[in-house]
């Protein structure tokens, strides 16, 4: 079993004190939402979190403007967009099965380097004026690639360096952090470079962020991995491959997690594309906007999601967890019908808002979720296959939005990104019956002391708080039952 309760079937790998002795104990001095900054450790890996999502934030309107800059438009766009997506899409699970194998402290250390690498080069290309499009493409390819490594190992990593009892609050610190920084203050940096230099100055700025990063996690402790001391030693392709074949076969018998992630991609394809896309040229052409009013446009839905995310973060979870969940971000979309039919920028700010709220706030019930309910032993993989799957459309998304927009326009493109995800949250309830499966897997309460996911879990010495689930074994090994 993946989350088996016996210690002593566990090896600890890795570099630091055990998961066990470094448990943060809860300060109850501090609000609910505020408790996981009595941990050094989180509080370290919070500014690294800071410096890498402004410089994302930055980095998501520097390139937009430097598109626009070299007089492209929403195909060219779609291009610098589906780099991104495919590289996250095509590296995500591998970057599961590390999670779950290597230190996570090593893999995030490697990614912020690998990032700032690659904005040396687009400042470098910009500030010679030898940049094009294909340059933006090859650079996003590569910046997704490393994203699909950064988000399972951070996934997996929180509860290993917190008791579980602080997961909501820490999810939704990094929910607050999320939008905020880089739906509000990265493009609101990048505007500001933009507006006073150029986007190779913002693309500068975001490679040196991505220094103070690389220095925070590089003094930072690493946390031990779990591992079954009895499973079969393979070759480690072979490892890979098998790791991989153990996660989808736990996501197609988790039908909770199914059915959401099912959910999730079709949602991604209908709403992905307009706004990654097209909402440039919303506030472009519709509004009369620049950089300015598109960073504005961005900052309303991370203030919104900060304040989502914090309102959450300061509350138990709740018992119908799935089903506020899926409702909220299918009725959270309908704001966007409106982003396509008008003319006033306080309108999208407003309807972006909304949207901000309802999403993120959903948005850490599901991290919270995976980390209490999927054994810590999967959980690099589980993260994985969550943004694999969620995002297996994305880049089909990107790739027709631009196509689409210009051919029915941008109103009715909107109208179908707002008014098609409620029904299919809908229908999603109806078919899945979520409704047994939350009652049966309570999370409202506090941890139990004999079932935690905390640091214990983490490190091998208690189980998952979910039901037991059966490790798959490689029917070649030597483990596997004879018949």
């Amino acid at each position: 079993m993946t989350g088996s309760r016996a210690p002593g079937r566990h090896a600890l790998a890795g570099v630091g004190g055990s998961g066990h002795d470094g448990r943060v104990a809860s300060d109850t001095r501090l609000p609910r939402a505020l408790r996981p900054l009595g941990s050094g450790q989180f509080r370290l890996l919070a500014v690294a979190l800071t410096a890498s999502l402004l410089s994302a934030g930055a980095w998501l309107v520097a390139a937009v403007w430097q598109v626009v800059e070299l007089g492209g438009g929403p195909v060219d766009l779609s291009m610098v967009a589906v780099g991104s997506s495919l590289g996250l899409v095509l590296a995500v699970l591998f970057g599961g099965v590390a999670a779950d194998r290597i230190p996570q402290r090593r893999i995030l250390l490697t990614v912020e380097v690998v990032r700032g690498a690659g904005f040396t080069v687009a400042a470098i290309l910009a500030l010679t004026g030898v940049i094009e499009v294909w340059h933006l493409a090859v650079i996003s390819f590569a910046l997704g690639v490393a994203d699909g490594f950064f988000y399972p190992a951070y996934s997996a990593w929180l509860p290993a360096i917190l008791p579980g009892e602080q997961l909501l609050a820490a999810n939704g610190i990094e929910g607050v952090l999320r939008p905020t920084v880089m739906n509000a203050a990265g493009p609101a940096l990048a505007s500001l470079l933009i507006g006073v230099g150029s986007p190779g100055l913002a693309f500068a700025v975001v490679a040196a962020l991505q220094v103070v990063a690389a220095t925070v996690l590089g003094v930072m402790r690493s946390t031990p991995v779990r591992r079954d001391l009895d499973e079969q030693v393979l070759h480690p392709v072979r490892q890979t491959f098998v790791d991989l074949r153990d996660g989808f076969a736990y996501l197609l018998r988790t039908k909770w997690l199914l059915a959401t992630l099912l959910f999730a991609i079709v949602l991604v394809l209908v709403i992905m594309g307009p706004i990654e896309v097209l909402l440039p040229f919303a506030v472009k052409e519709q509004t009369g906007g620049g950089a300015g009013a598109f960073a504005i446009a961005l900052a309303s839905f991370g203030v919104g999601g900060a304040i989502g995310s914090l309102t959450v973060a300061s509350l138990r979870m709740p018992r119908r967890y799935l089903t506020i969940m899926v409702l909220a971000w299918g009725f959270g979309c309908i704001p966007l019908a409106i982003l396509g039919a008008t003319s006033e920028l306080w309108v999208m700010v407003v309807a972006l808002f909304l949207v901000g709220v309802v999403f993120s706030g959903a948005q850490v019930l599901w991290g919270t979720l995976l980390q209490r309910r999927v054994p810590p032993a999967m959980l690099g993989r589980v993260s994985s296959l969550d943004f694999f799957v969620s995002l297996a459309l994305m880049p089909v998304s990107m790739a027709v939005a631009g196509p689409v927009g210009e051919s029915i326009g941008l109103g009715p493109a909107f109208l179908a990104a707002g008014l098609l995800p409620p029904l299919l949250a809908i229908a999603t309830l109806a078919i899945a019956r979520l409704g047994t499966d939350e009652l049966a897997h309570p999370l409202d309460g506090m941890t139990d002391a004999a079932t935690v996911t905390g640091a214990e879990a983490a490190a091998g010495f208690e189980p998952p708080v979910d039901e037991p689930h059966e490790r798959v074994v490689d029917p070649g090994s030597d483990a596997a039952p004879s018949t």
